[in-house]
């Protein structure tokens, strides 16, 4: 049986699950198809921040970086379980860009979108300043500016959530393998990873939300073209032990004129990247080479008393960044705005996305269905930025008053258990803690932070079907977990999929 409906999106990313939450709440009929799980492409594979970009003022990108400041704060007041402000230490190399520069650049970014919540820059003696005690003696001078962490998985699951809660039907593992325009409607095949089952849908627009793989949709699915391109840059991250005192992040500029972000990482670890090195592979085959290892840990030490080696790396991973083509050579320089383009064949539109950010997705949603009012001329209005994600519906964003709550509420948890489900779920922990008034009551531990009712509610509401799923996305708990531990939990879903069968 064809299922019609308005807007059918492909891609399980940020983008797409954006404007599928978006067209949901304008009251449209919305499908999302995502091939493989939410956000397991690029979207997981990000630096996890919520940032203006504070390098593209050096590429005179002041509107974008406007936009992504304005939406920083918008994203924080919406998700502040996932979304948190922290504070970055950038010392002040003579090598590298003047002080001048870097004093005017960084009063651009305080002034340019309105900052409210955040605190300023101010200018740190790092011999005397607590921030520099892990820095090389060399570095004297250094500022310190404010940003947003941002747990990049959970925003994508939280934007499908809040979609299907609006009546969207999300499909994961459900690879879109043709769509053709047929008697004024697009006509799409959808065929399910797992059983192979194929569905048909009909749509009266259709949103090709595909990342990195935008091209082969509108060539090979769509059976289209586009005079837009895409540029894949190649982006490696390491994760090391972290090897500083306090909350701050560290932004430090390279040799190449190129800045690297090194990050506090789920507790006592270090997230430090990114490369920008163009890319012409397969997406879903990436990884980050020795080379991109090396330049990274290079980075650190030309700046910290630690010396990390290649042992110090306990996981790397990269991602692809579907960049639109401006043309510049420079992988570092091509613009990270989006773009448009939007086919009206017979009247039968087509809107591709190209480029984009975490930050501005929610801005880019938006304009995607501006783009489309002229087919939807009766759907709702702008109505995202002040809405909360689901779990940050807490009092004035206020985290750690909503931890003191929850805290009291489940007094047999412990503190970091308490802390790190408030931090993934927001107000939602409720929704598998309710009824609990013990530890055993929790079920099967299978790690350190980890238990079956956590596990249930993920596979029942958020769409994880494998150990992967939970550990890689909606959770980072393989960094705290044995190789036994998470084939435990694979066997867990593997049981539970052949009682379902």
């Amino acid at each position: 049986m064809t299922q019609t409906v308005d807007l059918f999106v492909i891609g399980g990313g940020i983008n797409g699950a954006g404007i599928a939450r978006d067209a949901a709440g304008r009251g449209l009929s919305v499908v999302l198809a995502e091939k493989d799980d939410l956000a397991q492409g690029t979207s997981s594979r990000s630096g996890k921040l919520v940032h203006g970009g504070l390098r593209y003022l050096e590429y005179y990108e002041f509107r974008l970086v406007r936009e992504a400041l304005i939406e920083r704060e918008v994203l924080l007041n919406s998700a502040a379980h996932i979304i948190w402000p922290m504070r970055f230490v950038l010392p002040h190399s003579r090598d590298d860009r003047p002080a001048w520069l870097v004093r005017l650049g960084l009063f651009l970014y305080d002034h340019l979108g309105g900052r409210k919540k955040l605190p300023p820059t101010r200018v740190l003696n790092l011999g005397t300043a607590p921030e520099g005690r892990a820095l090389k003696d060399i570095y004297k001078k250094g500022f310190e500016y404010s940003d947003c962490w941002v747990d990049d998985a959970r925003l994508v699951v939280l934007n499908a959530l809040d979609a299907a809660e609006h009546g969207a039907k999300v499909l994961t593992r459900s690879a879109c393998t043709s769509a053709r325009r047929v008697d004024g409607m697009w006509q799409i095949e959808v065929q399910d990873g797992r059983t192979g089952e194929k569905r048909q849908f009909r749509a009266r627009a259709l949103v090709n939300a595909g990342g990195p793989w935008v091209n082969d949709i509108i060539g090979r699915v769509a059976g289209s073209n586009s005079r837009r391109a895409v540029r894949l840059v190649k982006g490696s991250h390491i994760i090391t032990p972290k090897f500083w005192e306090g909350s701050q992040a560290y932004l430090v500029q390279n040799h190449d004129k190129r800045v690297i972000f090194i990050n506090p990482y789920e507790g006592d670890k270090a997230l430090i990247g990114t490369t920008d090195i163009p890319y012409e592979g397969a997406p879903e085959r990436v990884e980050a080479d020795e080379d991109e290892i090396t330049y990274l840990l290079a980075a650190v030490n030309r700046y910290f008393k630690c010396a990390l080696t290649r042992e110090d790396v306990i996981e790397h991973f990269s991602g692809v960044r579907p960049l639109y083509d401006d043309g510049n050579g420079n992988p570092s320089a091509v613009t990270r705005d989006y773009v448009f383009d939007l086919d009206k064949t017979a009247q039968v539109p087509m809107l591709n996305v190209f480029g984009g950010k975490i930050t501005t997705f929610r801005k880019l949603s938006e304009h995607a269905m501006h783009n489309l009012r002229e087919i939807f001329p009766h759907m709702g209005g702008d109505w995202t930025a002040t809405a909360p994600l689901p779990g940050g519906d807490m009092a004035q964003a206020d985290f750690e008053g909503f931890l003191q709550e929850v805290s009291a509420a489940y007094p047999f948890l412990p503190f970091e258990l308490c802390h790190h489900w408030a931090r993934l779920y927001g107000t939602r922990m409720d929704r598998f803690l309710y009824g609990t008034n013990s530890l055993s009551d929790l079920g099967r531990k299978f790690g350190p932070r980890l238990y079956e009712v956590e596990v249930e509610y993920l596979r029942d509401h958020e769409w994880a079907l494998s150990a992967e799923d939970v550990l890689k996305r909606r959770t980072k708990e393989h960094l705290n977990m044995t190789d036994a531990q998470m084939t435990d939990l694979q066997a867990w879903f593997d049981d539970m999929l052949e009682k379902s069968a």
